[in-house]
């Protein structure tokens, strides 16, 4: 089981980037949230397994919204995260 915890900076406000990250996260198998910061950013947290973990932050990366673009991602491996049953996008 491998947690992260990623900002993604760029084009990832107001472009349903919070939506489509959870709609790749339910396909993968990914437990976590998402939710817009103040700063424009979005903030990630994604736990499943390695490969699973790795694929995902791979289509964020892409940007799972076809309106969004990435320019910047701070991935940091997250040990301490809460333990969840599902993606949800917090508002």
């Amino acid at each position: 089981m491998r947690k992260v915890k990623m900002n993604v900076q760029g084009r990832v406000q107001g472009v349903g980037f919070r939506y489509t990250t959870k709609m790749v996260a339910d396909r993968l198998g990914i437990y976590g949230t998402v939710k817009n910061e103040e700063d424009g950013s979005v903030t990630i947290e994604a736990a499943g397994e390695d490969k699973q973990v790795e694929s995902f932050i791979k289509e964020i990366k892409d940007s799972p919204s076809p309106a969004g673009r990435v320019t910047y991602l701070d991935l940091q491996d997250n040990p301490w995260m809460d333990a969840r049953t599902s993606f949800d996008v917090i508002y």
